[in-house]
């Protein structure tokens, strides 16, 4: 059972690193292999029916994906005006800015004609939006585009978790007399209908509290209204699964009954007391799962605990390996796509761990040390997963989950769910209950904050190379194997690699610059033998969201970066340094270089002027305008810094936003210093820069344009682009490409697409 189950996971991971949809002849060849072994000898059978289930799994994957990929938005249709019909699926997450929802399509319309529908489309309806609740049918006018997500090495994969959802298409609700609704409840989507008023009810209830959002979190999986501090808090110590309705909660709540139901039960004539507790913990199981709303966390929870309790109803004595291997299948056939979670393996890694690291071992110096054995074990046993997927490693995850665990699980769940369910019949206790919670969460945080003060945040970077997940998966089990295993301490050799290997950097000599793929904005990030200078830190998306959070301290993560020598804002547009911020309140920051001193807040900062130069590992830095310093701060985008890397190699030139009167000055000035075999195009491809003469000067082979996936500017200009083609130029988009990584090496230059290299098959062409 436990290996036919891995061997189907195998073919499901398999499909899923595919780049591509394999095409139907390969489809045909792999129809026959799960019948593979009522073919072969039975001698073969015993391989041949591993090899026929990871075949198995490789075809149900592939089905679920023709199925959700099936549902797409032709390209054509993208940021036209159309009118859907359909349902609000999910719980509207409002910020008073916009209201965003989950629309479940049932009608397009384009001028009159109607099209087949995309499935289900996430919409942000912007200021003044109506109330919005789960289970309305509208009639919307919107302009929709297909799935699309930044692309950056380290960074979160939107693209990957909108295909996950079966989401196939994104877009916003525009203002027009199309748009109206329909029926203020459709009949679809009761659940979702009382979990939002649930959710206000409990809004109510905790007030102004600082950590009400952790409330709604604990009772509904509705983490909206954790702050951003909250979040950083808790992820730094490693208890941000608290918040999640997972298999923790949901387990915990179904022992909880189970011991209770199992001692009080009073009718054990009729049914025994075992087994009027499974059933007992299985609904309580189901009810909590429902009032997270069936998320995938919660199904995988709720498999793993019906798997436990109608074993037990059946008076069938499963090994604990043998229900992990059920409830993974289980997992597997309902959702295929699960894999794509990093919550799936974490999940199910840790309840793996816990039974091989719990197993089989006598003694124990009672209740707490064997807890804190669990909580040990959990923390070592993910921290590979968690260096490979986040580069972060919580160091001390184990010591904050100790005390957080059970205080969280066994006192303040327990009264949020009973303050839940009294909201309706009993407003006055539930408030009484709420409020007691509140109190427990304010203790815990005084003991995450404690912990959190111990290390700085930057002690926890581990930029870890994904081939030494394997050795490092062997060293943990042979480390953390039986007592009596011999010589055990040898897994700390198979651990090394993780700790130790680093992402391959330039050699001396060589630079590596990559173009990151912010949106609309600009962040530039080179690397030389040993040091990191970050130009421009890309723009900020809302009030609580900005690049630098999104997108650079991620990829710095990935890098191992946890220090800049050096950080240039080109200029104090919010497009080039709206991410700053969060740099500066996360990393040590060398020298700090500005061309519009009066647009930025940050002290320490030196102005740009030509002549500025430096030398790193063999690399030449050159800042070749404004002319003098402070010079150009009034003027906009032409005080921009413009930098010039110069290697043995080639040389790459970053222009900001300058447009043609700083190109006309720097043409003026040093013409012999423009050219460069790299261009990051000045002003995104704006018409008012990169005109001809510049262009010229300059001579790139290569020119990479930083620009927002159909962004309302247009950028970059059909006309500049003409340009620079007519110049024998290779062009290049972020947009497109993803992240762009330029390597001036010895073996040339050569220009590196993020999205082509990371591909997978969701992605958008």
């Amino acid at each position: 059972m436990v290996a036919g189950t891995l061997a189907f996971l195998l073919g499901i991971v398999i499909f899923q690193w595919q780049a591509d949809i394999p095409s139907a002849p390969w489809l045909i060849l792999m129809l026959p292999l799960p019948l593979l072994p009522w073919w072969l000898p039975r001698a073969w059978q015993p391989s041949a029916r591993l090899a026929a289930l990871a075949a198995a799994g490789f075809l149900w994957a592939w089905l679920h994906a023709a199925l959700v990929l099936a549902q797409q938005l032709p390209a054509a249709l993208e940021g036209e005006d159309l009118v859907l019909e359909g349902v609000i699926a999910t719980l509207p997450e409002a910020d008073g800015r916009r209201s965003r929802f989950v629309f479940d399509t049932e009608r397009l319309f384009y001028r009159g004609d109607a099209l087949p529908p995309p499935g289900r489309v996430r919409l942000a309806w912007y200021q003044p939006y109506p109330v919005l609740e789960a289970g309305q049918r509208w009639r919307l006018q919107v302009r929709l585009k297909q799935p699309h997500g930044m692309a950056n090495p380290g960074t979160f994969d939107y693209e990957g978790w909108l295909y996950q959802q079966r989401i196939r298409a994104t877009g916003y609700v525009r203002p027009g007399n199309d748009t109206r609704l329909l029926a203020a409840d459709s009949g679809e989507f009761p659940l979702q209908r009382l979990r939002q008023r649930l959710h206000a009810q409990l809004r109510a209830a905790v007030g102004e509290h600082p950590l009400g959002g952790l409330v709604a979190a604990l009772a509904l999986g509705e983490r909206q209204d954790i702050g951003r501090e909250q979040w950083l808090l808790l992820r730094a110590t490693g208890t941000n699964h608290l918040v999640a309705i997972s298999g923790l909660h949901i387990g915990i709540i179904a022992g909880l009954v189970f011991f209770l139901v199992r001692r009080l039960w009073p009718w054990p004539q009729r049914l025994p007391a075992p087994k009027a507790a499974a059933l007992a913990a299985l609904i309580a199981a189901a009810l909590y799962a429902a009032l997270a709303g069936f998320s995938l966390p919660t199904q995988r929870a709720l498999i793993m605990v019906a798997v436990a309790m109608l074993a037990l109803l059946g008076q069938r004595a499963l090994r604990p390996a043998r229900v992990l291997a059920v409830a993974l299948l289980a997992v597997l056939l309902l959702d295929p796509l699960a894999v794509l979670s990093p919550g799936f393996w974490l999940s199910f890694g840790a309840v793996a761990l816990i039974l091989y690291g719990m197993g089989g071992r006598l003694g124990g110096s009672g209740w707490w040390w064997r807890w804190g054995r669990v909580q040990v074990l959990v923390a070592l046993g993910l921290a590979p997963l968690l260096a490979v997927w986040f580069q972060q490693v919580p160091l001390l995850g184990a010591l904050a989950n100790l005390l957080a665990v059970p205080w969280v699980s066994l006192l303040v769940v327990p009264l949020v769910l009973l303050g839940t369910a009294l909201l309706a019949p009993w407003p006055a206790a539930a408030t009484a209950l709420v409020s007691l919670a509140l109190f427990g969460l304010e203790a815990l945080w005084w003991w995450l904050e404690w912990c959190g003060g111990l290390l700085p945040p930057r002690w926890s970077v581990l930029a870890a190379v994904p081939w030494t997940l394997l050795p490092a998966l062997a060293g943990l089990a042979w480390l953390l194997a039986p007592r009596g295993w011999p010589a055990r301490w040898l897994g700390v050799i198979w651990l090394l690699p993780l700790l130790l290997v680093r992402p391959a950097g330039p050699a001396v000599g060589e630079a590596a610059v990559t173009v990151l793929d912010v949106g609309q904005g600009l962040a530039v990030l080179v690397r030389t033998a040993n040091h990191a200078l970050l130009y421009d830190t890309g723009p900020a998306y809302g009030p609580e969201s900005d690049a630098g959070e999104m997108v650079l301290l991620p990829v710095l993560q990935h890098f191992g970066i946890t220090r800049l020598d050096a950080l240039i804002l080109s200029h104090g547009d919010s497009d080039h340094a709206g991410g700053a911020a969060a740099v500066f309140q996360a990393l040590a920051v060398g020298r700090f270089l500005s061309g519009a001193e009066a647009a930025l807040p940050w002290r320490g900062h030196e102005p740009c002027a030509r002549g500025q130069q430096w030398e790193w590992d063999g690399v030449r830095f050159e800042i070749l305008f404004p002319a003098t310093a402070g010079g150009h701060s009034g003027r906009g985008n032409d005080s921009s810094c413009v930098l010039r890397i110069v290697t043995p190699h080639g040389a790459l030139l970053l222009a900001g936003d300058i447009e043609a009167a700083a190109e006309q000055a720097l043409l003026a000035a040093v013409p012999e210093q423009l050219a460069a075999d790299v261009l990051v195009a000045p002003h995104h491809g704006s018409k008012t820069s990169s005109t001809a003469p510049f262009v010229t000067a300059v001579a790139a082979r290569h020119v990479l344009f930083s620009v927002g996936y159909r962004n309302r500017w247009g950028f970059p200009h059909p006309a500049v682009v003409a340009r620079y083609r007519a110049a024998e130029a290779d062009v290049h988009d972020t947009a497109q490409q993803g992240a762009l990584t330029v390597r001036l090496a010895a073996d040339g230059v050569q220009v590196e697409s993020w999205r082509q290299r990371a591909r997978r098959y969701w992605f958008s062409q």
